[in-house]
């Protein structure tokens, strides 16, 4: 016996649920891609995708994933044999220097770990060392993720933008803002970021399948020199006078017409208020979390409050199998937990709460897994649902 028919709610970390009004956008003819509509569609994407990382760089759309959109920036900025920094704070940045590597340069990792933000004080002291090298501050580029997913960390991208120009370094500052975009502030240029990538899976509420890279007029500069670009990725080719330019080829079609409607529905909501939205749900989520740790198995990952991100929890369970608990909330419930990666695999789930999300899908989420819990006799502090409810019931005025 289940009580899984219904609505399945997916709560993992990309890609998150599409919105009806996304999945209809999609639902319409081909049309002919050198001329008409089409072009004034790709204009206002590229000014709106600009406008959500806060730049007035340059925006470009590719039909590819995050793991393109990292190729993407990184063979426009880098020629082979050039050294960069990684800030290692979870998996993912690990993973985008590890692309890089492949591709010819030369990887430094500032060692860090799943539990913790980059620390800024670091940064600047490793690139105040490297300026002072023999060789005379050879980074070219320093690389880190705002959210990683793996972990649940948030980074201070301010922070560490700040201690790259304390420590007088010129390597840029690149950004992987996959797990955060449309999700949390982002101010590209205010904050010093020079390149910086996402994808359309997460926050942007639009299906799997669109890469986004934004540069401003340093990385631009520094294009002009990368021996590291290819004919797909090519900023120079895609700034070309063609439509199909802009794509590399055919351009995605049915793909730009959900992000149009994404993005649409953001701006109705308010970038603000979306960022609002996801902070309050996201504490409603370690409210609850707080409570089940009482039980001493369940905990957060993250050590510090205020290091942990507004998109995803990844959740500890001390010795307890948490397939077991992701198993019965989907085959029993229908409700569909992201898993643990990297360090984190067999010893964590996670929770996501990010894009097309509200109350009643994060409070039904919770339920079901305190239920999970109960079930499968995992010891926790009872009533995690109840303060999330005191939490949000606090927060939202009638």
């Amino acid at each position: 016996m289940s009580v899984r028919a219904g609505r399945e709610f997916l709560a993992i970390p990309g890609p998150t649920t599409v919105p009806d009004e996304v999945l209809r956008a999609m639902h319409r003819p081909a049309v002919e891609i050198y001329s008409g509509p089409l072009l004034a569609l790709t204009e206002g994407l590229m000014r709106d995708v600009a406008r959500v990382f806060n730049t007035k760089g340059r925006a470009y759309i590719y039909a590819a994933n995050g793991h393109g959109a990292w190729e993407a920036a990184l063979t426009n900025v880098l020629s082979r044999g050039d050294r960069i920094l990684v800030l290692e704070s979870g998996r993912f940045a690990i993973n985008w220097g590890e692309h890089a590597r492949r591709m010819g340069a030369e990887v430094e990792v500032l060692k860090g770990d799943m539990r913790r933000a980059v620390r800024p004080a670091e940064v600047e002291a490793r690139l105040k060392a490297d300026r002072k090298s023999p060789s005379g501050g050879t980074f070219k580029a320093v690389l880190v993720a705002q959210i990683d997913t793996a972990s649940g960390v948030v980074n201070d991208i301010p922070a560490i933008g700040q201690a790259i120009r304390a420590a007088g370094h010129d390597a840029l500052l690149m950004v992987d803002a996959v797990a955060s975009l449309g999700c949390m502030p982002f101010d590209m240029d205010d904050w010093g970021v020079d390149v910086a990538m996402s994808g359309s899976q997460k926050g942007l509420m639009a299906p799997p399948g669109l890469g986004f890279v934004a540069a401003n007029a340093r990385a631009r500069e520094a294009h002009k020199r990368a021996d590291m670009r290819t004919p797909y990725w090519d900023w120079t080719e895609r700034d070309g006078e063609q439509h199909y330019q802009k794509y590399a080829g055919t351009p995605p079609e049915h793909l730009l017409y959900a992000l149009r409607q994404a993005l649409d529905l953001m701006f109705e909501e308010g970038l603000p208020n979306v960022f609002h939205r996801h902070r309050l749900l996201a504490e409603a989520v370690r409210r609850a979390v707080a409570v089940w740790a009482e039980g001493q198995v369940i905990g957060f990952n993250v050590i510090e409050p205020g290091e942990r991100c507004d998109t995803v929890t990844p959740v500890l369970t001390d010795g307890y199998d948490p397939g077991a608990l992701r198993t019965y909330c989907e085959e029993q419930c229908g409700v569909v937990l992201g898993h643990g990666i990297g360090e984190l695999s067999g010893k964590a789930f996670r929770v996501a709460h990010m894009g097309h999300v509200n109350a009643p899908m994060i409070l039904g989420t919770l339920s079901v897994i305190e239920m999970a819990l109960a079930a499968l006799r995992i010891p926790h502090g009872r009533g995690g649902t109840q303060a999330a409810i005191d939490w949000l019931g606090e927060q939202v005025k009638a």
